[in-house]
């Protein structure tokens, strides 16, 4: 059977119906559920197999990125379980933004946050394709993806941060820097485009893989020459065979 995925959604999320797509081609059988079904218990995320936090500007981003729907889903008990269950969670751009505020990345157990996710050095939201390379992690995510890639970005507030050099060195030693940026578009530091848990199963990416799940999607494509699917939708793909 299809391992069940669910693609959770707020007032101003804006890129779930791309995520549903992606999990849909990667063999899933995905659906968006707004995270008021979960809180009020209509819907159970122990049904799900695998949990989606997509990008776009979570009630509108009033207060913060992510801040206001990290703060309805911190003290969700369900969330913490399914992320220590193994299960893998995938958190892009606003979703990153989510995980980081709730206390999910980069250590969940420690209950305390260490990184966090700031506006660009720039001052202006960025919007481009940039280029990743993959580094050396336990992340399920990016297992069997190429050296360097290509992904979008679309951010105002995606400039990774740590409390401090020895947090950098902490979690860089713990391989928690699955994916990180060649250009860097935002004045992250060390480069760091995704953060992933220690285990793996958790990772918040500011690109989004759910925009490249054509070749056709790459703006250079006609000079190119395209694979049979975009590179972004190996994310989802391991997403699904670990659950598999």
């Amino acid at each position: 059977m299809k391992p069940r995925a669910i693609v959770l959604r707020a007032p101003g999320t804006n890129c779930d119906l791309e995520a549903e797509r992606s999990l849909e081609l990667a063999g899933a059988r995905p659906e968006r559920v707004h995270v008021w079904a979960l809180l009020q218990g209509r819907r159970r995320l122990e049904d799900f197999d695998l949990l989606v936090l997509p990008g776009g500007f979570s009630y509108g981003d009033d207060v913060s990125a992510g801040r206001i729907l990290a703060n309805e889903i911190r003290r969700f008990e369900p969330l913490r379980r399914f992320v220590e269950s193994g299960r893998p969670v995938l958190g892009i751009c606003n979703g990153f933004q989510v995980l980081v505020k709730a206390g999910l990345l980069p250590d969940p157990e420690e209950g305390r946050q260490s990184v966090s996710l700031a506006f660009n050095a720039s001052g202006r939201f960025t919007c481009r394709w940039v280029r990743l390379r993959t580094s050396p992690s336990a992340c399920l995510f990016t297992r069997g993806l190429p050296e360097t890639l290509e992904l979008p970005v679309a951010h105002g507030e995606g400039r990774f941060a740590a409390s401090s050099k020895g947090e950098l060195d902490r979690l860089a030693g713990r391989g928690q820097f699955p994916l990180l940026y060649i250009d860097n578009p935002n004045g992250s530091a060390r480069d760091v485009a995704g953060l992933c848990n220690e285990r793996g199963n958790c990772l918040g990416l500011m690109p989004h893989p759910e925009r490249f799940w054509s070749p056709f999607m790459h703006p250079d494509w006609t000079r190119r020459r395209p694979g049979p699917e975009g590179l972004g939708l190996g994310f989802f793909r391991n997403a699904v065979r670990h659950v598999c």
